[in-house]
């Protein structure tokens, strides 16, 4: 689903071009340089949850799509058709590759028994010597699901063929809401599954309904009683993390209108609690992280994950900003990212600030190697989507394209390192099912100093397989860039039909 593309076309404001005639440029959307909130603008992506692995995060998010009525006007967010999980991941915080969406449930998808996937959780396990993923979800709030694969991205099993957790799992019976799971895996390789929400009649304020479990070693089974943990106020999004030996559960408080007491969680914030043990008994502690109404101007629920990446730690959390700049209906999220700190004296989390501005870029980006252009630090006019009609939980990640480009559209690196000598040459491939256009290379801005163009002659057919000979390469000559810059690839040429489509490009 293009969702910027037909804000953009009323956004589009005539500049001028240093190469040919004025080219039309699409307007970013929610994502503007040089803020780096949300992580992407060319799709939503709700409930975050990150999980890291060899050097890069990997954030699975609920994925949220526009709904219309019968006239084609778009709707609230009913959250009934959500039945897969949107993957990306990135090595320098700023820069994303969109890696797809997993089919999750329904009859396409690897749990056929589930008809939503909501809330993920994913970890990751070392089974008799293989590295294993396990991606758990829920089934709208009747129990959680899990998936497993051989890679952070797939391709996903169903391996029990059944919930995980259901309304028989001891320990649940009570549990409003069997949802929202988050996994931790133990510095001895124990592995606990937190979950829960939702308000029993006349308990807003000790809702009880929050649960631990612990996982077994296959991590596909529960091992014995799931125990209470006694969050005020909990609502939903169970969140785990460990820090210098404390236990952090945290969640979002429930929106009961009723007086609270004094210390008590305000309204849809992020509450925490500390234990010295994966299962409790646990600690009230306060808040971090104040509703998105507060930063943005749009409310909704609050959702969240803690993650550490190298030596910082960080929250991933979702806001209806992207939505907001769309000028759509409600309920349509997208993550965004900040930084976190803990106290040094007590280890209690500092309050977050978040922003659009968003967090620094860790490490230059390299574009002497063979990029996936569903690689983004900015984007305006793209949308992405698998090859082929393959459409099924074993689909490789690397089908993902950047598709349905036309004149104006561009997709933007974040800092891209070019080195002291610089780029002499750059190379995509491409396929173009319309006429002749130009891919143009753009230093810090979409209108900026030009290095170089691709001219792109039309491909004809469809790209139906990424081994498909109608996908081209196609190279051009570099001059002027040296150092560090954005770099911008702009469609120009003529104004006729375009839908250029580019699976991976590289300088040399």
């Amino acid at each position: 689903m293009n969702y910027n593309s037909a804000s953009n076309a009323s956004e589009q404001t005539e500049q001028s071009h240093p190469s040919a005639a004025a080219v039309k440029f699409s307007k970013a959307i929610g994502k503007l340089p040089p803020n780096n909130n949300p992580l992407v603008a060319h799709k939503f992506g709700a409930d975050p949850y990150a999980l890291v692995f060899e050097g890069r995060v990997y954030l699975y998010m609920t994925s949220d799509k526009l709904e219309y009525d019968s006239e084609g006007n778009p709707q609230k967010n009913s959250f009934n058709s959500i039945n897969r999980i949107t993957v990306i991941s990135s090595d320098d915080l700023v820069n994303w590759t969109d890696h797809g969406e997993i089919p999750v449930a329904g009859p396409q998808g690897a749990a056929t028994w589930a008809t939503q996937s909501w809330a993920p959780a994913a970890a990751h396990q070392i089974i008799d010597g293989q590295d294993r993923f396990f991606l758990y979800f829920s089934n709208n709030a009747s129990g959680i699901g899990v998936l497993s694969a051989p890679s952070p991205v797939g391709p996903w099993l169903d391996p029990i063929g059944k919930a995980l957790i259901t309304r028989d799992t001891p320990g649940v019976e009570d549990v409003t809401w069997l949802f929202d799971p988050a996994v931790l895996v133990d510095d001895d390789h124990r592995a606990y599954i937190y979950f829960g929400g939702g308000i029993p009649e006349g308990r807003a304020e000790r809702p009880d309904t929050a649960r631990v479990i612990p996982l077994g070693e296959d991590m596909t089974s529960v091992v014995g009683r799931a125990r209470v943990i006694p969050a005020p106020y909990m609502f939903e999004d169970a969140g785990i993390h460990k820090f210098n030996n404390i236990y952090y559960f945290t969640y979002c408080s429930n929106f009961d209108e009723g007086i609270r007491p004094e210390g008590s969680p305000p309204p849809g914030e992020i509450a925490y609690m500390t234990s010295s043990q994966p299962m409790g008994p646990w600690t009230y502690r306060g808040t971090i992280l104040r509703n998105p109404g507060h930063f943005f101007g749009v409310g909704g629920n609050n959702h969240h994950a803690i993650f550490q990446f190298l030596e910082h730690w960080y929250i991933a959390y979702h806001a209806q900003t992207l939505s907001q700049a769309m000028e759509v209906p409600d309920g349509y999220r997208s993550t965004h990212l900040n930084r976190i700190s803990f106290s040094e004296v007590d280890g209690r989390i500092n309050e977050v600030a978040a922003d659009y501005e968003g967090v620094e870029q860790i490490k230059l980006f390299n574009p002497y190697q063979r990029v996936a252009a569903a690689t983004m630090g900015w984007s305006a006019g793209v949308k992405t989507e698998r090859l082929c009609t393959r459409d099924t939980a074993d689909a490789a990640a690397s089908d993902v394209v950047v598709t349905e480009m036309e004149r104006g559209s561009w997709i933007a690196l974040s800092k891209v390192d070019f080195g002291n000598e610089g780029a002499a040459c750059f190379t995509a491939s491409i396929f173009n099912e319309g006429e002749g256009a130009v891919l143009e290379l753009h230093l810090d801005r979409p209108d900026g100093p030009l290095i170089g163009q691709l001219v792109i002659p039309a491909s004809g057919g469809s790209p139906e397989s990424d081994i498909s000979p109608r996908w081209k390469e196609h190279s051009t000559g570099i001059t002027d860039a040296q150092g560090v810059h954005d770099i911008y690839m702009v469609i120009g040429g003529a104004s006729g039909k375009q839908g250029i489509s580019i699976k991976e490009w590289s300088f040399e």
